[in-house]
Order: C-alpha cells, then structure tokens, then sequence
C-alpha cells in the first residue's frame, strides 16, 4: 500500500520552498495528493478514489501491470544508450512503423513531446533549407525555446503578439472560428487563409520550412479540423517547400477510435513528411518518437553532423514503448474509445438539448469537448461557469479540466479503458451541477 512521507499541508509548504512558482498545481486552492492510481482511478492520501477524465498520459490506464513488468524485467538486465546494438530498438521502431503510411518509414527515439517537435523542427529546418514555420492560432507544441515561439496558446496568456520569424493562421475551428459550420466549404477557406500567409510571406523575401499543427487541437479547445483541411494545406505548404508536420503527442495511439492516428481521420490521401508522437507512447514513462521519411532523414544525414539522445531509445524504454502497444491490442483499447466515445457524445447531447449553458459538443472517440456558453446566439465562453463545475466535479471526487483560448471548454481525455459507467458516472453529475446552476439563475 503507498503510503506518505508528509501530511498534506507539509507538502505544500515543501513545494512552495524548493518547486519553481511558475510550476503550478491542479485546483490550487485546495489541491489534491495523490500517491497511487489504477486503471481510470486515482487516490488521495485518504484513499479517496477520484475517476480520471484527464489523464491521456496513462494511455492504457494507470500502473498498467504488464507495463510496469516491462519495464522492470528489462531495467533489471540492460538499460544504456543506442550506440550499442539492442533487439529492442529496431523491434519496437518496427512494430510502431507498422501502425503508420509506408512513406514514414525512419524514427528517432526523444524522451518527451516538447523534445519530439524540437527535433521536427531540425528536421524541417534542414530538409527545407527554409526558416519560417507556420503554425495554428491556440497551438500548443511544448515547452522548449524553439517551441513556445510556435504556440500561440502560451504567449497569448501573457498578452504577447507575433513572435519572431513564425507566424500562425486561424485555427479551424467551425464552431468559435472565422468560418463556421454554416460555411459551403470551410475546409478549403481555412487552407486559403494558409495560402495567403504563405503570399504574404514570400512577399517579404521569408520562405516557409513547416506547417506544424495538432491533429486535433487539444489546448486550443478540443478542436476537429474538417476533412480535406490538412490535404489542402500540405498542398499550399508543398509547393512552396516546405514539410507538414502533424504533431500526435495527444491524441495519437488509437484515442480518436475509428483510426490509430489522429492525422488519418483526414482521409486515406493524407501523409503528413513528419509525425511526432509523445505522452501516451509510454504510458507515463518518459519517451517520445518523431517519425519522417526517408528522404527527410537523408538531408538530416547530409548536414554532417551526428544525431546522437542519451536517453532515446533506451531498452527499458523500448519494452515499455512494445508493452503499451500490446496491451492496445490485446484490450481492444482503440475499439473501446470508439464505442466509449460514441456513447459519451450521445449522453453528451441529450444534456446538451437540457442545458443551454452547453453551446457544443464536439470529439472523436476519447478526445471530446464541451463548450460551456453564456449565450448560444452570440456564443459568449462561460469561462467561470466552466471553473465552476471543474472544481465541483472534483469535490464529487471526479477530476475534468476546462481548456481552450477562453477556459470554458470541459476536456475529457481519460485512460482508454474509461467505460460506459465511467461515462454515465460523469455526465450524471455534470447534469445535477448545470441543474443546480439553472436553479440559481432562475432565483
């Protein structure tokens, strides 16, 4: 049984004193300690157990047993670099290979999302010969200096603008963006607004490396782009070019149910140069891949110098990496998103058709939004209803986030192995808390 080392508040205390104050806990008025998780639960030092709705980290659910065995059996003969032939290397890229278009065919093994697009960008950089990259208004791409210039997400919260020599087009949002669900063709008046940025850059004497985008935009408010969008763009970016660079880290690995990667519910016609892959991957272990294809690979090659990750594509990181895929397969994981997801939407827009404080609900499998609205017409972001009912879920011991540019978007993105009753567990309470909330308004 886990047990703690501090009560409670004496880990608050600690954090404040040695923890960066940018580093920022969940509910910060009154967090919560957790010091074990199973499966889609997770409990409390008073072994509280909270359900997981949030957690597309612990992609095949928390403390996965055949993952944890994994990942210890192989710790306990060999862990060291990839200098040094290992079967688990070559194994493991062989069997993720397998689950993608034959044309991404070379990978390189980082250890975290932020390094997985880092690297992308190398890559680009250096195929393209190119320096400018184009990325979505909301885009979240990680943490490192070459990536926060490249999400707007970030330095929007600090009331920056355009940043260096990147630029962002409007994300493809049919529901709060420039064109919406009542547009013919929004798909292709999206890519038009990439081609023009694309004009507008050559005018100036830039020229385009990348396009980068999530294959669906998680912090940016769980948003699905329409079919033909990524097509269309790859086409405009192509020809001036430049590599597409579609970023899975979350929401890859079978999330959206009807496909194993996000980028292919675009359609069979779509292969994007670069694709980058994290959190999931590993199930919490850190690990991350940035697959391309070989002719990117070669002009990686042709620059001279050697790509060399301490920790990238270690042994004990590969076994777990084979262990995650495996327990997939073998659980119906992607299946289960499909049906579990499926049903998630159809109890989603029932409450929706109660509650008008519920402007959309949108998703794919276990990738689903629901955007929180003080007015359906205008559609004014409920931004402190949605704080609201996040902290109420938690008080009923079930743990959502509220995301998107204007906080009001409710994200569910829990362990593959959420259920039915997971479901109707959560969506019950969400109906009593917006109930509760429609009682208030009408005294």
């Amino acid at each position: 049984m886990a047990t703690e080392v501090f009560d409670k508040q004496k880990t608050i205390d600690l954090r404040k004193k040695y923890i960066g104050p940018s580093c920022k806990v969940f509910f910060n008025h009154d967090p919560i300690k957790i010091i074990r998780a199973r499966g889609q639960y997770m409990y409390s030092e008073k072994d509280e157990q909270y359900l997981d709705c949030i957690n597309n980290v612990a992609h095949v659910g928390h403390s996965h047993p055949e993952v944890v065995s994994a990942g210890t059996k192989q710790m306990e003969l060999l862990n060291t670099n990839s200098r040094f032939l290992h079967d688990n290397l070559v194994h493991y890229a062989q069997r993720l290979q397998a689950t993608l278009p034959e044309k991404l065919s070379v990978c390189y093994f980082v250890n975290s999302g932020s390094e997985a697009n880092d690297l992308a960008l190398r890559l680009a950089w250096q195929h393209t010969g190119h320096k400018d990259i184009i990325t979505l208004d909301n885009a979240y791409h990680g943490h490192v200096s070459s990536l926060i210039d490249i999400s707007p997400y970030k330095f929007h919260q600090l009331g920056q603008t355009e940043q260096s020599q990147h630029v962002h087009a409007p994300s493809p949002d049919i529901y709060r963006g420039k064109f919406r669900e009542d547009h013919p063709d929004p798909a292709t008046a999206y890519a038009d607004e990439v081609r023009d940025i694309i004009e507008k850059a050559h005018a100036k004497g830039h020229k385009i490396a990348a396009f980068i985008a999530e294959s669906l935009q998680s912090c940016g408010g769980q948003v699905i782009p329409p079919v033909g969008y990524f097509q269309k763009v790859a086409h405009h970016v192509r020809n001036v070019g430049g590599v597409f660079i579609a970023d899975e880290v979350q929401v890859g690995f079978g999330r959206v149910g009807s496909h194993f990667w996000a980028f292919q519910l675009q359609g069979d016609d779509f292969v994007p140069d670069i694709v980058t892959m994290g959190k999931p991957i590993g199930n919490g272990h850190p690990m991350s891949c940035v697959v391309t294809t070989r002719e990117v690979a070669e002009s990686f090659m042709s620059s001279g110098m050697e790509y060399f990750n301490t920790f990238g594509g270690n042994p004990v990181s590969c076994a777990i990496g084979m262990a995650v895929l495996d327990v997939i397969e073998k659980e119906d994981l992607q299946g289960n998103a499909l049906r579990v997801g499926k049903y998630l939407m159809e109890l989603l827009e029932k409450l929706k058709e109660k509650h008008p404080l519920i402007g959309d609900t949108r998703g794919c499998g276990l990738f689903v939004g629901v955007d929180l609205v003080k007015d359906r017409l205008k559609r004014t972001p409920a931004t402190a209803e949605a704080q609201d009912v996040i902290y109420r879920l938690k008080d009923q011991k079930i743990l959502l986030s509220a995301d998107g540019p204007h906080r009001n978007v409710l994200k569910f993105k829990p362990p593959m192995c959420f259920s039915r009753e997971d479901a109707d567990l959560a969506v019950g309470k969400i109906d009593h808390i917006l109930t509760d909330f429609s009682t208030i308004h009408i005294h």
